[in-house]
């Protein structure tokens, strides 16, 4: 998922963007589209309340399966808390994507979020949760009965979020995917913090796992090499972060993951020697070695930070 550009598609459905310049009397049938509420004014913080209720007042709302909160600009509002408020208008509410912001509107560290807790416990039928962005996020351990993909995009994940995602109660998990990013953004989670996710017990059903977007890529994959989880798992992504030969070593030295359907390795410091013994070790696993980068001196640097 690009981060560069908006997203066309999102839960299986075509986007449609509702914002200022959005004809209200030619609106797509609610059920069809993915809704993107965004404002195109950065300056005024009362703005993307507005289009807020434009987009309550003359969108079918009870039939809304998929929404994308985009770009809120300053608004003195957080909007999960205008959401939340207006629950009892989106029963049918099953994909929810808070923060799709591109960095042309707004770097990704500068995301300004607030206490997203309410969120899940009050549409307990969620089934995807995506956020993009970390700056002052809260994140309490909640219970998402429902709940088969969980995202986490961010230039740096704080240890306390992810120890909140790691207490949750979520039976049905299917995907999870954490950008851990660098402790310079907030990104202080350790590989301690991981260990109830690696040691397979948390979430039964989980299928993907996705700890990205790393500085400390490395010891990620020390961990993951014999993390119990790993056996269970369809695919695997330890992608966009400081990925070096001695993470690699580990990996390949630890269980088996010849059963992986993908391992996803793509922007890494591997040597091409390393990359061939991966390919020979998994050669009927798809593998994503592209983006191979190259080291400045000893300085490693993740895809997305700031």
């Amino acid at each position: 998922m690009a981060i560069n550009e908006h997203l066309t598609e999102y839960a299986g459905l075509p986007v449609f963007t509702f914002d200022e310049s959005t004809d209200l009397d030619a609106l797509p049938d609610a059920a069809a589209v993915a809704w993107r509420v965004r404002t195109e004014e950065p300056g005024h913080e009362d703005e993307w309340r507005r289009v807020w209720a434009d987009f309550l007042a003359c969108a079918d709302t009870a039939a809304v399966t998929a929404l994308i909160i985009g770009y809120w600009g300053s608004s003195s509002v957080y909007p999960p808390d205008a959401l939340v408020e207006a629950a009892d208008r989106f029963p049918a509410l099953r994909s929810l994507f808070v923060g799709e912001i591109l960095p042309e509107e707004q770097d990704i560290s500068w995301i300004e979020h607030g206490d997203l807790s309410p969120v899940p416990g009050t549409f307990p039928a969620l089934e995807r949760l995506d956020v993009r962005g970390s700056q002052d996020l809260i994140l309490e351990p909640f219970t998402g009965a429902n709940l088969r993909t969980l995202r986490f995009e961010t230039g740096g994940l704080p240890g306390e979020v992810v120890r909140a995602v790691a207490a949750s109660h979520l039976p049905h998990l299917e995907r999870l995917d954490l950008w851990l990013g660098t402790e310079e953004y907030g990104g202080d989670a350790t590989v301690a913090d991981l260990e109830p996710f690696l040691a397979g017990e948390r979430f039964p059903a989980l299928r993907h796992l996705g700890l990205e977007n790393a500085e400390i890529q490395d010891e990620v994959a020390a961990a993951v090499a014999g993390a119990p989880v790993v056996a269970r798992l369809e695919s695997l992504s330890l992608a966009l972060g400081a990925l070096t030969d001695r993470g690699a070593e580990a990996l390949l030295s630890g269980q088996p993951l010849t059963h992986l359907r993908k391992l996803d390795l793509h922007h890494h410091f591997l040597t091409e020697e390393m990359a061939n013994r991966i390919r020979a070790t998994l050669p009927d696993v798809e593998l994503d070695l592209g983006e191979k980068q190259e080291r400045d001196d000893d300085w490693l640097f993740i895809a997305v930070s700031e």
